[in-house]
């Protein structure tokens, strides 16, 4: 993350893939691509000065944390997809 000013600019992805080998001998059908996602929080080494944190505690209790920078939502994985 690169801070400018009071603006904050996201240089990663949370979202990380990779392609597993593959057995012949494997009875399972093939997964070609594994995908997981990572916290924000392994990309902050601190706690900016002045972070901006949610307007209300309702607000910060249901994104689970005080600061927008480290809410990550979470995608389910749905049926048929492929990742």
């Amino acid at each position: 993350m690169v801070l400018k000013g009071k603006e904050q600019i996201i240089l990663h992805s949370t979202m990380k893939c990779y392609t597993p080998y593959i057995s012949p001998f494997d009875p399972c059908p093939p997964v070609w691509k594994k995908c997981y996602s990572t916290p924000p929080n392994l990309y902050i080494t601190f706690q900016p000065m002045h972070s901006n944190q949610f307007a209300t505690a309702e607000e910060a209790l249901y994104h689970g944390t005080l600061w927008p920078c480290l809410y990550d939502p979470y995608y389910p994985k749905r049926a048929g997809d492929e990742n």
